[in-house]
């Protein structure tokens, strides 16, 4: 009899927040090659993120995690622990966890798997959206280590929910008491990636920044298009909660400098936005699924001064999912569905 199992992905986190931890982070995480993908070879890719990119950036990112870190660590590594153990309460199905960059990573929960005798394991990562930067570069790199590990392991994996009836209705649900306070505007802040991924994920090369509104003109390349998918989760967020048109917007955050990103820019927006008398702020963060540093610091710490530094009242920032009934209830629908249409049998 066939033995699955769920595997539950994110990004990860360093282990400690010391120097040398963060440094060893960001060499692993900015040397993925679906991250950074300059043109260039390997040894300039490297040369960049070790020679540049690292000795500039570990100890303010060290600084940074410093301002998030709790007790038990990393709060997205906790709490994607806290979302396993409650998904493993709601099935039968074993549910590990692993992390794309640092741990418990994903050879050694791999290794751990194939010894507890799984030969058919469903990925589940925790990327709403397709991104070659997020939801691609996971995936490939299980299948990868699994071929290595694994080779006769059956793997199947969730395709990008961001358009997923029971999503959307989560991601109201868990935002409607914050969205019942008196507010001006709601600002979706999703992360960045750089324009050159998105044409880059257009096979057709005739779609995206070519067809005007091409975000909100169907095409078949939207399966790979991480901007039209943010759009549309924003737009089925905004019907199912019955937002006002006018009272809220899509940005972008995390940028790198260097070449352009996808635009408008969060951290602009949250300058601009007292100007035009939107004073009292809602921020969402949809791209994420758990709170981490670039919710937690980049926006509720930073974001919330710099708003209130250029005129702002009050800034709320709606936590991630996290380990919110409403998304643990997601994740087992749709482990149920799937065991009941056969896939996992």
């Amino acid at each position: 009899m066939p033995k699955p199992a769920v595997l539950l992905l994110n990004l990860g986190s360093p282990d400690s927040t010391s120097v040398p931890d963060v440094k060893r982070y960001l060499r692993e995480f900015l040397g993925d090659e679906r991250v950074i993908d300059r043109p260039g070879s390997r040894f300039l890719r490297r040369l960049l993120v070790n020679g540049l990119i690292i000795p500039f950036r570990a100890k303010k990112s060290a600084h940074a995690y410093e301002q998030v870190w709790t007790a038990e660590g990393s709060p997205l590594v906790v709490t994607s622990k806290h979302t396993q153990a409650a998904l493993q309460k709601q099935t039968t199905l074993p549910v590990a966890l692993a992390m794309n960059y640092g741990n418990p990573s994903i050879p050694d929960v791999l290794h751990k798997l194939r010894a507890d005798g799984i030969d058919h394991l469903l990925l589940f990562p925790q990327y709403p959206h397709y991104a070659m930067s997020s939801w691609e570069t996971v995936v490939v790199k299980v299948q990868r280590e699994a071929a290595k590990i694994a080779p006769d392991m059956r793997i199947e994996c969730v395709l990008p929910y961001f358009g997923d009836d029971d999503y959307i209705a989560a991601l109201v649900e868990s935002a409607r008491p914050y969205l019942a306070q008196p507010h001006d505007h709601l600002l979706f802040s999703y992360h960045g990636i750089p324009i050159r991924h998105l044409t880059k994920a257009d096979t057709s090369h005739a779609h995206c920044q070519v067809v005007a509104d091409c975000c909100n003109s169907c095409s078949p390349v939207h399966g790979t298009c991480y901007k039209a998918q943010v759009t549309r989760t924003t737009h089925l967020f905004a019907k199912k909660a019955g937002l006002d048109p006018a009272k809220w917007s899509i940005s972008f955050q995390s940028r790198l400098v260097g070449e352009p990103w996808i635009s408008p820019y969060t951290d602009h927006l949250l300058e601009e936005l007292p100007k035009q008398g939107k004073k009292r702020l809602l921020v969402i963060t949809p791209a994420f699924v758990t709170d981490c540093l670039e919710t937690l610091e980049e926006i509720r710490m930073q974001g919330a001064e710099s708003f209130k530094e250029a005129g702002g009242e009050t800034f709320a920032h709606i936590p991630c999912l996290n380990d919110q009934p409403v998304w643990i209830d997601f994740l087992a629908k749709r482990l149920q569905r799937w065991q009941q249409s056969g896939l996992l049998a």
